[in-house]
């Protein structure tokens, strides 16, 4: 498929707290480096730059970030604060807290609720703002997220948060979070390759909560990213289409329902135009039946 006058409009819109956003948005982890946070090494920083002000040009208004998204060279939140400051109206920027990484960027012990206005904090300094739109509590494999959860309310309830998430969760934490305060939307990893949280994914649409999927196009390489192997009939559709195999799992993962709300990432412009170009992509029925059995041919 081609990428003439490709928008992020072309998949929809979805209402994410009280801002009407594009249903394909941007994820900055790779921004900092070619794999998952201190690994790899990014790519110029001016490219870096270039990506992000061309996502906004070409409809992108949701933006997943992250304090902890930051190798030896690159920070994904002083990236956005440099290229879009001063910031569009109508643009989401999302952030998550709980996990933590010292300067060396290794992994500590995620935050205590009462570390968590500090993150916050962290935050609202490097992207240059009063207010956060949304910030997700990341789960490191809690059984309760009642106390952290809690302390992110009070920080809503004092104006420095607008709306709330929760990722890398399993059932029962969303009812949990939903008797403590309102969820906008659910971080969770999806795709293709990763359909465990389908019934959760569902929840969100019954109650109208984003369900917002990351590593949607990575495949089995996950964080690391795409490892080059691909299912046959993903290859296959791909080929009928005239499409990458990255945007038939983009457009798989758009059918899944009209709240579901993928942030693919790249520090590489045509990718990035590709990746939006994907909401254009009309999958058949059969199609979408091949890949959700996972079956190939």
């Amino acid at each position: 498929m081609t990428s003439e006058a490709v928008s992020a409009a072309s998949a929809g819109t979805w209402l994410l707290g009280d801002t009407q956003v594009n249903r394909i948005g941007f994820g900055a982890m790779r921004l900092t480096g070619s794999a998952a946070f201190h690994l790899g090494a990014p790519g110029p920083r001016d490219r870096a730059l270039e990506v992000l002000r061309r996502a906004v040009e070409l409809g992108v208004n949701h933006i997943d970030t992250a304090a902890f998204y930051f190798s030896q060279l690159r920070s994904a939140n002083e990236l956005i604060n440099s290229a879009l400051s001063p910031y569009p109206d109508g643009l989401v920027i999302a952030t998550k807290v709980g996990p933590a990484r010292d300067s060396s960027g290794e992994w500590s012990d995620s935050a205590r609720p009462d570390q968590l206005r500090g993150q916050v904090e962290e935050n609202l300094r490097q992207l240059g703002r009063d207010h956060l739109d949304l910030v997700y509590l990341r789960l490191m494999g809690q059984d309760s997220l009642a106390e952290h959860f809690g302390a992110l309310a009070e920080l809503r309830d004092a104006g420095l948060i607008r709306h709330l998430g929760v990722s890398a969760i399993r059932p029962h934490h969303l009812a949990e979070a939903l008797a403590i305060a309102p969820v906008v939307s659910v971080q969770n990893r999806y795709g293709i390759d990763a359909r465990e949280d389908g019934d959760l994914l569902r929840e969100c649409g019954a109650q109208g909560i984003a369900f917002v999927p990351f590593f949607s196009i990575a495949g089995k390489g996950g964080d690391v990213g795409a490892t080059g192997a691909e299912d046959r009939t993903v290859l296959r559709i791909a080929r009928a289409h005239g499409a990458s195999p990255a945007q038939v799992r983009l457009a798989w993962t758009l059918r899944q329902g009209p709240h579901v709300l993928p942030i693919p990432g790249t520090g590489n412009p045509d990718h990035l135009e590709q990746n939006l170009a994907a909401g254009a992509l009309r999958l058949t029925d059969e199609e979408s039946a091949l890949l959700s059995g996972g079956r190939t041919e």
